[in-house]
């Protein structure tokens, strides 16, 4: 957002920001794309125990972890950190913070980042979001927009996004979003949580695919 000014691109139009949006994401930090009900920004050192409590919610860390809390320090010293550092790296691609549209208020975060370091043709899609955000479609919302974005602005070829077979909710938000399921798989688990002997699926996505004019319905 260059010279302070208010607005946010959606589409290839520009979409006035209201003072609280401009609050959120102006300043020392910077916004990535908006949607209808979201402000997609980059994280800051400051957001450190918002990511604490997103990761502490059991619910939350279902399908990740068993529902197993990420602990605080592992959040500040390590998973925060990570974030942060891909912004430095080409293409400047990685996490970005979700926030409601209006009240500014933390919903979780998008993943939208190369699968090879450096690379922009693919781009890994993943999303966590807190329980009061589930439901309402936002997932969806967030996710098409990141596509739509990497497909026509960031020369993005292809989507991939993964979840455990499991995860029956993750996976209609991948094909809410436009994406095809693409294998069934297995991976070694460090530790064994409920699920995890169905394996992992992976749903896709390319921009040709994207611009067909069937794939009309699952645009921003």
């Amino acid at each position: 957002m260059a010279g302070g000014a208010a607005v946010a691109r959606r589409d290839g139009r520009e979409i006035r920001l209201s003072r609280r949006d401009r609050a959120a994401v102006m300043g020392h930090v910077t916004m990535f794309l908006g949607t209808d009900r979201l402000v997609l920004r980059e994280f800051t050192r400051d957001d450190a125990e918002l990511l604490v409590e997103l990761d502490g919610d059991p619910e939350v860390m279902r399908y990740l972890t068993g529902g197993r809390p990420t602990p605080p320090e592992a959040v500040r010293e390590r998973i925060l950190p990570r974030m942060l550092e891909h912004y430095r790296r080409p293409p400047g691609l990685g996490w970005w913070a979700a926030l409601r549209r209006g009240p500014g208020e933390f919903l979780g975060w998008f993943e939208f980042r190369p699968v090879r370091d450096g690379d922009v043709r693919e781009v890994e899609l993943g999303y966590r979001l807190r329980r009061a955000a589930w439901g309402g479609g936002l997932a969806t919302e967030g996710c098409r927009a990141l596509i739509a974005k990497g497909f026509t602005e960031l020369g993005v070829e292809r989507v991939t996004a993964n979840t455990m077979t499991v995860n029956t909710a993750s996976r209609r938000v991948m094909e809410k979003a436009g994406l095809r399921f693409v294998r069934t798989y297995v991976e070694d688990w460090p530790e064994r949580i409920d699920g995890s002997e169905h394996g992992e699926v992976e749903y896709a996505l390319t921009r040709q695919q994207w611009l067909r004019p069937d794939a009309g319905q699952v645009r921003p």
